[in-house]
């Protein structure tokens, strides 16, 4: 079993930034990548930003120039730095990994809330 534990959501004015931390551990073998999806209340959950263990990234549109997300390989975690916020970037973010093996797990979630 994987465990996804997620901190850094809170509430944050327009404008403002947060940093979202996601570290993974339990029965890790490899993680091939990792990253952050994000789901506003009636909408569907989508993605918001990817990076493979080789360092490469995947944004989405709405978010690219304002969000950066890295990752520390030795301590499993994933980081997403958010700048410049929007009160469209309300949602609760969910941190996702992709195993070696194929396998996807999720964290519970945390909340963003940009006021405006």
């Amino acid at each position: 079993q994987v465990q996804l534990v997620e901190s850094g959501g809170g509430l944050v004015q327009a404008g403002g930034s947060l940093r979202l931390s996601c570290a993974a551990s339990g029965n890790i073998y490899s993680i091939n990548a990792m990253g952050w999806y994000r789901q506003a209340p009636g909408r569907q959950r989508d993605l918001v930003a990817t990076i493979t263990a080789g360092g490469s990234t995947n944004y989405a549109v709405s978010v690219k120039e304002r969000f950066t997300i890295s990752r520390d390989n030795a301590k499993n975690t994933v980081y997403l730095q958010m700048n410049s916020l929007k009160p469209e970037d309300t949602a609760v973010y969910y941190c996702y990994t992709l195993l070696a093996s194929l396998r996807g797990y999720w964290g519970q979630g945390t909340q963003v809330t940009v006021s405006s």
